[in-house]
């Protein structure tokens, strides 16, 4: 039988092929971004009882009332805005289900879509499978910050989304305010979209959070994506959510109800008891996650690795030019049989990788005697 593949490009991904070697050579993992702890208690205790008491069958498709209500009121909290639980919030199985929904919803055969790159592996496929087409506005190392007349020469009148993503995986910038508003002055005589990425949304180490929804005209034309998964330490138990004005909401929705219909009701009820248990939550996950942020960063001073910043997110880049002139891939290879530690080629995340570029990628989102034990071998090259 022959079968013509709609994405012949797409393989294993890198996270995957990297675990799998981290696993075979029991190397540190620091590749793909799960954390090795325990998320609270208090969630691992709700999710039991919604199993044991009953809440096993199917939630509504947009996600329990209660769960959404504790989303809004969490929103609230954060960023003042005040959406309706009803029309605007939609529960979904992670936030790569989000992201699928929105993007197949919205993106026609033939509409272009403006990506940042380096840009995380899921973007491209969905829209491709969409019938998009990708437009791509590079970003700079070492600050990796938008180049706002780059991005508006990649206007024409086919664009119908801008794909962004802010605390930004894999190279941890931040978006600041102005950055926001440029955009929307590029965008706001267009009939243009905005699918913003917010999934490291409460891990930030700037003074104050950038968002799209803080900001009052991108937000009457976007879908925010935010991940509980991300925020709670949870990543197995892919819940996300979408905010989105009612009508990229209803268009979301239809694509929604047939991808997963629903998302695990137990684990909806857990988070929603334990939002409404915990509204402060999410406070301290910054201050969490720049100390351990500085504990790598401080176990690798003195290596020949050189640090790039990390304004947010739990990712780290290194540049290892000082060591090798061997492409990414092949050095994150030799690093896991040669030093015991596993990390991600940022080359994978471009479509066209800089000339001469040498990054890759280290997750901190682990245990402080993982991370110790990571600097050292690292320390030693």
């Amino acid at each position: 039988m022959q079968l013509t593949s709609k994405l012949p490009s797409v393989g294993t991904t890198i996270f995957t092929t990297m675990s799998a070697l981290a696993a075979e050579k029991g190397a540190i993992n620091l590749s793909q971004g799960f954390p090795d702890f325990k998320p609270d208690a208090r969630l691992l205790e709700a999710a039991s009882n919604a199993l044991l008491n009953g809440s096993n069958q199917y939630s509504p498709m947009t996600g329990l009332l209660d769960l959404r209500e504790a989303i809004a009121q969490l929103i609230h909290r954060h960023y003042q805005r005040t959406v309706d639980p009803l029309d605007d919030i939609t529960v979904t199985s992670g936030a790569s289900e989000a992201i699928f929904d929105a993007i197949a919803a919205l993106v026609q055969v033939g509409d272009e879509v403006i990506l940042f790159d380096p840009a995380y592996d899921l973007y491209e496929p969905a829209i491709t499978l969409a019938g998009g087409l990708c437009r791509r506005a590079v970003l700079t190392a070492p600050d990796f910050h938008p180049d706002w007349q780059a991005v508006g020469e990649l206007i024409t009148d086919k664009t119908r989304m801008v794909l962004i993503n802010t605390p930004h995986n894999p190279t941890g910038s931040c978006w600041r305010d102005e950055d926001l508003e440029s955009l929307w002055q590029i965008i706001k005589d267009q009939n243009i979209m905005v699918l913003s990425d917010e999934v490291y949304e409460f891990i930030h180490f700037i003074e104050s959070a950038v968002s799209v929804h803080k900001h009052e005209g991108l937000r009457q034309r976007s879908l925010v994506v935010s991940s509980f998964g991300k925020s709670f330490h949870l990543t197995g138990w892919k819940v996300g959510y979408v905010v989105a004005p009612k009508a990229l909401s209803t268009e979301l929705r239809k694509v929604h109800q047939y991808v997963t219909f629903c998302t695990t009701t137990p684990l909806q009820k857990a988070l929603s008891d334990y939002l409404i248990q915990a509204p402060e939550a999410c406070d301290a996950l910054a201050a969490f996650y720049r100390d351990k942020r500085d504990l790598l960063r401080n176990g690798l001073k003195d290596s020949r690795f050189t640090l790039l910043p990390c304004e947010g997110t739990y990712f780290q880049l290194l540049d290892y030019s000082a060591i090798s002139d061997e492409d990414d891939v092949a050095f994150c290879k030799r690093l896991i049989d040669e030093v015991g530690v596993a990390a991600i080629p940022v080359s994978v995340f471009y479509q066209t990788p800089p000339v001469g570029q040498r990054l890759i990628r280290l997750c901190f989102a682990k245990e402080d005697i993982t991370l110790k034990d990571a600097t050292e071998r690292l320390s030693r090259i």
